[in-house]
């Protein structure tokens, strides 16, 4: 049985629930951690934004936890940091090109090698942050050039533009993926011939690639895929300009997809499993801009269950014991808190209306666009502040790397500059 509910706040419309009646009980999904340690991709081990990290400040003092250190020459962009093995690894738009920087944990550089173009077009700069795995560095510039990098040297081992090879066509604001890495093979999904494929990762070659209707008339959206276990099956969730899909991990065979209409927007912030369901949000002006997807007890379907007027640029969302962590802006502002399986609101701060945030230790480590960062600690309808400061002056609301938590630094990147906090508690 179908009906429709809307929910509202000071007049606008919050959640409208679209699937109601009985349903069958369907297994919670998991997300699949990287084998390899500490943060060693975009948005952490599961992709989640989700640190089990302990023993950290229960609240920040007046000026902000101690800086261990800041480095700069990092270039310009977005490229949040990623840590692993006693090193870091970022990478940011410096002249005409894209460099890759090592760096050790005290901030100095330990090597730096490009990975082709500069990303020069809307919103100059890096895009995508790196990836690790069995000691090699992948990444992908802003053109769709992947490279494959000796973690412990920068050295070259392969690289190949994934929107060249598959006869896809370039995203306006430029190719903005945070590779994937499943086992043997780097997971990309370019659109065109190939709305996702696998390409080996000591040797760039393409492993399989999956043609599903119409990918040849959508580009590839700002997002990154996730891997994820649902309804006993490793899937691949993603989103492109036009829908998200889940696709099997082993062959790339689609098996569900659900439209997003973004003729008017774009998809900027990766899909959040939410036990049997995935929620997306994206940037859209219309009033229903950010769904959850609901599978079925197989996986191999999916519907929307509920919609909101949230609107998200860069921050993305985190789940955590069935809420919803995501910051919003225009007709529906604030950090907030969601009940993940109706939508309905369960705390709200006005500000910040755009951040990225990262959980540990019972607490939210949240960047906002402008460069103030907050520790939160949520009840069960409120956001408790612990903590408040500033990284910088003349931030022009384009702090948009996300966080890092890595064995007691907190990591905050603003275009050139690297900030690393001590965030331990003493």
């Amino acid at each position: 049985m179908k009906s429709r509910r809307v929910l509202r706040v000071g007049g606008v419309a919050i959640a409208t629930c679209l699937v109601l009646g009985a349903c069958p009980a369907v297994e919670a999904g998991k997300s699949i951690a990287s084998s390899e340690s500490d943060w060693p991709q975009w948005r952490g081990p599961r992709r989640d934004a989700v640190s089990n990290e302990t023993g950290l400040l229960d609240a920040w003092p007046e000026a902000g936890p101690k800086l261990a250190w800041k480095a700069t020459g990092m270039g310009r962009g977005w490229c949040s940091p990623i840590v692993t093995g006693g090193t870091l690894y970022i990478g940011g738009d410096v002249g005409d090109e894209l460099r890759i920087f090592a760096l050790d944990l005290y901030g100095k550089i330990k090597w730096q090698v490009p990975n082709g173009k500069a990303w020069e077009k809307p919103y100059p700069g890096s895009r995508a942050s790196c990836c690790y795995s069995e000691g090699m560095l992948y990444q992908m510039n802003g053109h769709g050039r992947v490279v494959c990098l000796d973690a412990a040297t920068g050295k070259q081992q392969w690289a190949v533009n994934v929107l060249e090879r598959f006869e896809a066509e370039q995203p306006f604001f430029g190719a903005s993926e945070c590779l994937l890495v499943d086992g043997a093979n780097v997971i990309v999904t370019p659109a065109g011939k190939a709305l996702i494929a696998a390409l080996d990762k000591k040797t760039g070659n393409t492993v399989w690639t999956c043609m599903a209707a119409a990918a040849a008339t959508e580009t590839a959206g700002y997002s990154s895929p996730i891997l994820v276990e649902l309804g006993g099956r490793r899937r691949i969730i993603a989103t492109t300009s036009f829908r998200t899909f889940a696709a099997d991990a082993a062959t790339g065979k689609v098996f569900w997809t659900v439209g997003l209409k973004l003729t008017e927007n774009a998809c900027s912030t990766i899909p959040v499993l939410c036990g049997d369901s995935v929620f997306i949000t994206n940037t859209s002006v219309k009033d229903q801009a950010s769904s959850l997807l609901r599978t079925s007890p197989s996986g191999d379907k999916a519907e929307k269950a509920w919609t909101i007027p949230l609107r998200t640029t860069s921050g993305s969302a985190m789940q955590l014991d069935g809420n919803l962590y995501v910051a919003s802006s225009r007709k529906l502002g604030g950090f907030f808190c969601l009940d993940a399986k109706t939508g309905n609101i369960k705390a709200q701060l006005p500000k910040p209306t755009d951040a990225a945030a990262i959980w540990a230790d019972g607490k939210l480590f949240v960047l906002s666009a402008d460069g103030k960062a907050l520790l939160l600690k949520p009840t069960a309808n409120s956001f408790q502040t612990l903590g408040a400061f500033s990284i910088g002056q003349n931030i022009k609301k384009d702090a948009w790397a996300h966080p890092v938590l890595c064995g007691g630094r907190l990591y905050f990147r603003y275009h050139d500059t690297l900030f690393c906090y001590d965030v331990k508690a003493q």
